[in-house]
């Protein structure tokens, strides 16, 4: 994988080349990860309802001695892919093929890993009269109900609703280089500024870096990416097994972690988690 991105240390890394490095087509996508991290990957189409979006892969996987259920979102790399592949962002029946797929999880008792990567769920007309928000929030309940383990990834662009409708896990991981936010920089500098051209103050603002969200406790654990970046001449390269290696060990950390606490415990630790997230507490030294 040949990237073209400069060469930067971790501190002279802007917010805004962390998107950037995100956004990267030579980054690992969802599939490069099912093909090289797991085994007996067998792909599972469509919602029963609909129609099979591509946007979103998902199917039954083998990690180790663990049996998986695995989604994720799947960007393309060329003009082709990327147009078969919506560019990574999801319509209803994608949302709905998840769905499918953690309810068959939760009948077989099986753990859910999910790769989260899309810049935001497709906002076409013929999405939105299918039912696109209907369909984000009907997967937020229920992931949050479900009691098997349940592992989020995010391992490029982690965008708003789109992200988040896989996004509720016990654990949330994140690669050192991905981003998560509910906005992406050039919509919020569209907003606030009027002016795309922001888009690098934007992201500054936003702290949508794994560094910023760990601290945030937004997200878990860091997954690195420092070994995956290799200096040759003047250019990076991207060894794939590196990054797969560093995070199929998280992974399995965290499964053999979860797979020890009872179903109940699961759900309300999930939901206690999401509920945390954006309390906003005086400090003892603020008056009402």
């Amino acid at each position: 994988m040949g990237i073209s991105l400069e060469f930067m240390s971790e501190k002279e890394q802007t917010a805004f080349e962390r998107v950037k490095m995100a956004r990267h087509p030579d980054r690992p996508y969802s599939m490069d990860l099912f093909e090289h991290m797991f085994t007996d990957f067998l792909e599972i189409h469509g919602d029963r309802r609909f129609a099979d979006d591509m946007a979103l892969v998902s199917g039954i996987a083998k990690l180790e001695d663990f049996e998986v259920v695995v989604i994720g979102q799947q960007k393309g790399r060329d003009t082709n892919q990327r147009r078969e592949r919506n560019f990574g962002m999801p319509k209803p029946e994608g949302y709905r093929k998840a769905l499918r797929l953690m309810n068959f999880a939760e009948k077989f008792s099986r753990p859910i890993i999910t790769f989260i990567d899309t810049p935001g769920a497709y906002p076409g007309i013929d999405a939105e009269e299918r039912g696109q928000a209907e369909a984000i929030a009907y997967n937020l309940r229920e992931m949050a109900r479900l009691s098997v383990p349940t592992i989020v990834v995010i391992i490029g662009e982690g965008g708003s609703g789109g992200a988040l409708a896989i996004g509720i896990g016990n654990k949330v991981l994140m690669m050192e280089n991905a981003v998560y936010s509910v906005i992406s920089p050039e919509g919020c500098a569209a907003i606030l500024w009027k002016d795309a051209s922001q888009s690098e103050r934007a992201a500054n603002s936003l702290r949508l870096t794994a560094i910023d969200l760990e601290a945030f406790g937004i997200v878990d654990e860091i997954v690195p990416e420092k070994e995956f970046w290799k200096i040759e001449g003047e250019q990076q390269n991207g060894d794939l097994d590196v990054v797969t290696k560093s995070l199929k060990k998280a992974l399995l950390k965290n499964l053999k972690k979860l797979s020890k606490t009872n179903k109940e415990d699961r759900k309300k630790l999930r939901q206690l988690k999401f509920r945390k997230m954006g309390e906003w507490l005086l400090s003892d030294t603020m008056t009402v």
